[in-house]
């Protein structure tokens, strides 16, 4: 099966969720399939990017766009500039010339039997009819995080904008699904949101995994010190919301409960309102070498967030790592997971804090949950989910005219 995967922004290092997600699924596919990868990504030109792109992912090709990468000021006026445009900003800053003119002779030089767009912000650049089935990956229903943001921000000008890119993002996201022909969710809650949109046949669910070679419990674990951890990209605004109302609403209340109590919050690019939450029961790690050393010294993992989307693969790392973990329903949404055997649900700031100091204080009923956490996770290994996705792709394969040897028609 030879295998066209599109992709934008660079994949490594391996550190986002929809990053750890394909990189595996990439691996798996490369080792028994004809792949071709296709990234391209924005800011200073890295070479040592593109030459450990190709060395972990052989015959994969990088373009560099020529784009600067914006922030503060700069991002805001970029965003006034694109205002007017009925593409959502979070995708159209992707939309790049060079790559269209990329892809366009990749397709021309190479017959392919089946496409891959990596999610949104790829489509943009993507063909928009192909002669081969396209399938679209969808890490998540990404208006439904605009629309969560619409309805918990406070702020009344950032609620505006929050409304005005959810109803861009929802036509966009529409009209992309209902486009391609294929589309892979990653829960069924995602498929179930999708299925407004498109024929139910159409949408296929293939869950978030884990590295279990990598993330396992330890064999003999020590009692471990009432520390409490989150772990995400500090720079996403649903983990930046999700620390701020954890650190106002529950955290006091955990301290109360347990004032030896200790919040960790580990993860790279830390906005300026987390560095804020440092304090002396409060450690913003930033970067880390190693997001297991973090986990393995933690009492509880907490994943409480109010807006989001797809799937936490960090709860099921944290369930590998034998570790408990207290979570809101949409933090857990679309997981294997069931309240009260292997992870504890709560979306009431004193439920919250009331499970996280059952844990911390009751070390028989911890274990109990790790033990059942480990359990679950292990039936979740990446090489599993590598071949399901395999599996989807080849029933595609053929199921368009010219899907069978040939250089597909491009139109855009």
């Amino acid at each position: 099966m030879r295998i066209l995967w599109v992709k934008a922004d660079k994949l490594l290092p391996v550190q986002s969720g929809g990053n750890i997600r394909s990189y595996h699924i990439l691996r798996r596919l490369a080792a028994r399939q004809e792949l071709t990868f296709l990234s391209y990504y924005s800011g200073d030109r890295d070479p040592d990017y593109e030459r450990e792109l190709e060395k972990q992912l052989p015959g994969a090709t990088s373009v560099y766009t020529g784009k600067r990468d914006l922030s503060g000021l700069a991002r805001v006026l970029d965003y006034i500039v694109h205002f007017p445009s009925k593409t959502p900003y979070a995708v159209g800053r992707f939309a790049s010339s060079r790559v269209q003119d990329r892809l366009k002779a990749c397709l021309r030089g190479r017959p392919f039997d089946v496409a891959v767009c990596d999610f949104l912000d790829a489509a943009v650049n993507f063909p928009r009819k192909l002669a081969i089935p396209t399938i679209l990956f969808q890490h998540n229903v990404e208006s439904e995080i605009w629309r969560r943001h619409a309805l918990t921000e406070s702020n009344l000008a950032k609620r505006i904008l929050y409304k005005v890119e959810f109803a861009k993002m929802r036509h966009y996201e529409q009209r992309t699904v209902r486009e391609s022909h294929h589309i892979i969710a990653v829960s069924e809650h995602d498929r179930r949101l999708m299925s407004a949109w498109v024929e139910p046949s159409r949408i296929t669910v293939v869950p978030t995994g884990v590295y279990l070679q990598q993330y396992r419990p330890e064999a003999s674990p020590l009692a471990a010190d009432p520390l409490v951890v989150f772990v995400g990209a500090m720079d996403w605004q649903p983990n930046i919301d999700s620390v701020e109302h954890f650190c106002r609403q529950i955290w006091p209340l955990v301290q109360a409960g347990v004032p030896a109590a200790r919040f960790r919050i580990v993860g790279r690019n830390p906005d300026r309102r987390v560095q804020k939450l440092a304090s002396s029961s409060v450690e913003v790690t930033g970067l880390v070498h190693s997001v297991l050393d973090h986990l393995r010294e933690a009492a509880v993992i907490v994943v409480p967030l109010r807006v989001g989307g797809g799937t936490r693969l960090k709860i099921y790392e944290a369930m590998a790592a034998g570790k408990a973990v207290v979570s809101t329903s949409i933090g857990a949404e679309g997981l294997d997971v069931h309240h009260g055997r292997d992870i504890i649900l709560a979306d009431d700031p004193g439920a919250f804090a009331q499970a996280v100091m059952m844990l911390l204080g009751d070390i028989e009923l911890r274990r109990r949950y790790e033990r059942a956490a480990a359990e679950l996770a292990a039936q979740y290994d990446w090489s599993v989910i590598g071949d399901r996705f395999a599996e989807v792709l080849g029933t595609l394969v053929g199921a368009l005219p010219s899907a069978a040897g040939h250089p597909p028609a491009i139109e855009v």
